[in-house]
């Protein structure tokens, strides 16, 4: 009986202590990866933050945009019965 204690024993101090180790080891190095790839996503994310905050500012652009152009059309139409105004007043 007090050997096969021993035997038991001496397996779990020779192969399950040294495996846990390993474990423990393999899942300590596992995480500090994590942690670093977590550290390395926030600053990306911090950078995407940085470069889209300026969307608002593009939209009102566009917006203004639109409405220059409304106005760039009337003002090309006017220009245009201008033009022929003076083309017919010059040619008669």
């Amino acid at each position: 009986m007090i050997a096969i204690w021993w035997t038991g024993l001496i397996v779990t101090l020779v192969v399950f202590v040294p495996l846990a180790v390993y474990l423990l080891h393999t899942t300590f190095r596992a995480a500090r990866s994590i942690q670093m790839y977590a550290r390395e996503t926030l600053t990306a994310a911090a950078g995407v933050a940085g470069n889209t905050q300026h969307i608002p500012a593009l939209d009102a652009t566009l917006s203004t945009a639109g409405q220059m152009l409304a106005t760039a059309v009337e003002v090309d139409k006017k220009l245009a019965t201008v033009a022929n105004v003076l083309a017919q007043r010059a040619g008669s």
